[in-house]
Order: structure tokens, then C-alpha cells, then sequence
């Protein structure tokens, strides 16, 4: 497991920022980020092996959360210490707004949109 790896890229950081109010459809964090899913894909994929998202899939929805108490300790105070250190970070103001108006969209209707224009 790659702590380091893990919260050394900033929109790694940032979807775990987005986790830490509760569980994400994938198709809502590529939204969030605007990057392909291939992209955002990649970062989870650097996420889950370092033990700090839990993902599960429900009929074709995958959703990410941060791993919780069954975290090791060091993930959950390199999660901690990553989180406290860019909270007031303008871009993480700006997700947090983003974030919020995207979670009022219909998952259908997002998850819909992304097929359509092809990501």
C-alpha cells in the first residue's frame, strides 16, 4: 500500500475530499473533476490499493467511500492530516459548491448525460 503515491496528486486529494461527507457514484466524481473516466478510473484504482476507498458495485453503479475504522491507522492519519492541511484551499471551496449542485441532479439522469457525450 502507497500512502504517499496516493495523496501526492491533487485531484486524488480532492475525491477524497469529496468522500469525506459520505458515499459517491462514480459518475458524480467525474463530474465533480471533469476528467474522463478512464482518468478518474486510474485514481481510484491508486486509492484502493493504498486502503483509503472502499468501492462496491450496485447493478451498474459503482460507489466510492472513504475506508473507515477498518482503515490501518496510518491511512486514517495521512487521510487526516491531508484533509486538515487543504481544507481552506480555494479549489476545495469551489468542489464543495460543485459537489453540492451535483449531488441534486438525478444519478440516472448524470450517469445518462456521460454515455451520451461519449465519457
Amino acid at each position: 500500500m502507497n500512502i504517499a503515491k496516493a495523496l501526492a496528486e491533487e485531484n486524488r486529494v480532492r475525491i477524497i475530499l469529496a468522500l469525506r461527507d459520505g458515499e459517491l457514484c462514480v459518475c458524480q466524481i467525474i463530474e465533480l473533476l471533469g476528467l474522463a473516466p478512464s482518468t478518474v478510473s486510474k485514481h481510484m484504482s491508486v486509492l484502493r490499493q493504498a486502503g483509503i476507498v472502499k468501492g462496491r458495485k450496485d447493478g451498474r453503479w459503482m460507489y466510492y467511500r472513504l475506508a473507515g475504522r477498518d482503515a490501518p491507522g496510518e491511512v486514517r492519519g495521512a487521510v487526516s492530516w491531508v484533509c486538515d492541511s487543504v481544507l481552506g484551499k480555494e479549489v476545495i471551496k469551489k468542489d464543495r459548491e460543485k459537489l453540492s449542485e451535483i449531488l441534486r441532479v438525478d444519478r440516472e439522469v448524470l450517469c445518462g448525460q456521460k454515455k451520451k457525450r461519449g465519457r
